[in-house]
């Protein structure tokens, strides 16, 4: 989790001293007005990735406005070069940002390819790497060290096809974020695409940038059935995904992505896996697009 402590009183008044109106830090950061304003409330913070970007605007040292509290992990690390965990897939070369999901997760550590490209798009050296990597592992709060589950132990990860994760994502915001970080092959959309898109998918304005935001980060939890069918037709997910708790049916999505040669597998078997009828009738849909017209 990232260290650095965020003061949006500071926020203010530094950009106050800065003679720069809230305006001016949105458009700086390609973010929207009241996002800044959330943040100087202090009814939400940015993303990690974008406190560099912040300072400078600011015109101040990063350590100066958002001082570290105890030494980086790796999520540290690459917010402090500006990037975002989905971005990492250029780095690495990689399908996916799973293989840094999972390591700043405290899942599976980084494969020893990754390490120099890592560290050189961090600016750090390969041994300050390994020792953030060292920190994202460390035991939780009940003193039980991450592992990848129950007799496995950590390798690392295959790019090629996607696994489910160790811990599932149970939680709204959980399950949005592994869509976002672990099963897009390309850049996931902003927050108003997201809304943008289900809108128009639903063919009714059910989401909001700022809704979309706050059930990515956590902050709204509770949504009605309509908010949620129009969240997963933006991500392309059926709703089930964001209402059932079936370990199967998370696996079999989160792979949908990456191994779409298989959807005509599972939707030849139908029920005879004992799928949800809602999931049949959604991989139905996708092999049906994916034959010729």
């Amino acid at each position: 989790m990232p260290v650095r402590h965020f003061d949006g009183q500071l926020l203010r008044k530094v950009r106050r001293a800065a003679d720069l109106t809230q305006g001016d830090i949105a458009e700086r950061l390609g973010v929207s007005v009241p996002a800044v304003v959330g943040w100087e409330s202090g009814k939400s913070a940015p993303d990690g990735e974008k406190l560099p970007a912040l300072a400078r605007a600011l015109g101040m040292r990063l350590d100066e406005l958002f001082p570290r509290v105890l030494p980086p992990d790796l999520a540290d690390l690459r917010c402090d070069a500006g990037y975002s965990q989905y971005q990492t897939a250029a780095i690495t070369g990689t399908r996916s940002a799973g293989p840094v999901a999972n390591a700043e997760r405290g899942r599976r550590r980084l494969a020893e390819r990754f390490l120099p490209l890592l560290a050189q798009a961090y600016g750090v050296g390969v041994p300050e790497l390994l020792a953030a990597q060292e920190r994202s592992f460390r035991p939780g709060p009940d003193g039980t060290p991450p592992t990848d589950g129950p007799g496995r132990t950590s390798e690392p990860a295959s790019d090629a096809v996607p696994t489910a994760p160790a811990d599932l994502p149970r939680t709204l915001e959980e399950k949005i974020a592994h869509l976002l970080e672990a099963t897009y092959t390309a850049p996931h959309p902003t927050d108003a695409q997201i809304a943008e898109r289900g809108n128009a998918t639903v063919n009714a304005q059910v989401l909001s940038e700022g809704l979309v935001r706050g059930l990515r980060t956590g902050e709204v939890r509770v949504v009605s059935d309509e908010v949620l069918d129009a969240l997963a037709a933006a991500l392309a997910v059926p709703p089930l995904f964001f209402r059932s708790d079936d370990a199967e049916v998370h696996r079999i999505i989160s792979g949908m992505r990456l191994v779409s040669g298989g959807l005509a597998g599972i939707a030849a078997r139908g029920g005879a896996d004992g799928l949800p009828a809602e999931l049949l009738d959604f991989i139905g849909g996708v092999v049906d697009g994916m034959r010729p017209k």
